[in-house]
């Protein structure tokens, strides 16, 4: 891994990049954030897709320059939808990040996200607890989330500090940042330099957004209209990057 200015630097031109080139993230999320997700990757350029239809998913994901799968709100028709999308993004090579939600919290969730796990995600990200259970996973990008991001693809490991406790109080900001991954993935090949600018991406945003705050609720849309007026420079002034121990 090059140095860590470097790898800021390069975050920040990830930034840029998705701007400049508007990918279509396709997203197989969480019924409750999805209006969330949609407004904060339309606020960079990107483009968002929801539908979780058997009879289009496959279409949807053919399209798509990158997929994020979201098992928050999950049933056997959401577990099929997710397979179908999945094979289809394995097979164009696109890629594609999978958020195990609480599979800490029901045995049959953490066997479907290791099912997914074995298909071959670029990126698995979850907290603390559900990163325990899912374990060392060979080739992907692992990402365990909390005050600060710890990112491992062997043999490199950053941690990233940036970031706002607004953003526990306001449901599907860490939704949203498995989005960012997935629209930054689709502009920048490089899984470390991609997932690194969303995570600075949506801290900076967000510490910018507590500024003009006085509670959740503004928060929530001062956060998007950040994301909206980010610059790649405000990046490199404000990201709070360390290598990572262990």
């Amino acid at each position: 891994m090059n140095g860590l200015s470097n790898l800021v630097e390069s975050a920040a031109a990830s930034l840029a990049f998705v701007r400049q080139r508007c990918p279509r993230v396709h997203c197989l999320m969480n019924t409750v954030v999805q209006k969330f997700v949609a407004d904060g990757l339309a606020a960079l350029g990107a483009i968002p897709s929801m539908t979780s239809s058997p009879e289009e998913v496959e279409a949807f994901a053919r399209r798509a320059d990158a997929l994020v799968v979201n098992l928050g709100t999950l049933n056997e028709e959401r577990r099929t939808v997710i397979r179908l999308a999945t094979s289809v993004a394995c097979d164009a090579r696109k890629p594609w990040i999978v958020d195990p939600v609480h599979c800490d919290y029901s045995p049959s969730r953490l066997a479907f996200a290791r099912e997914l796990i074995e298909v071959g995600p670029a990126v698995v990200r979850g907290n603390a607890s559900e990163m325990e259970l899912i374990g060392d996973v060979d080739g992907v990008l692992r990402i365990k989330t909390g005050p600060v991001d710890e990112l491992r693809l062997d043999p490199d490991a950053v941690r990233v500090a940036n970031g706002h406790p607004l953003m526990a109080q306001v449901t599907g900001t860490g939704c949203l940042s498995g989005a960012l991954i997935a629209a930054f993935m689709a502009v920048e090949p490089d899984r470390l330099i991609a997932a690194t600018g969303a995570l600075l991406t949506s801290g900076i945003a967000a510490e910018m957004a507590a500024k003009r705050s006085s509670g959740p609720g503004t928060f929530e849309a001062a956060f998007r209209d950040a994301l909206a007026a980010l610059r790649p420079e405000d990046i490199i002034a404000n990201a709070r990057i360390s290598h990572a121990q262990g």
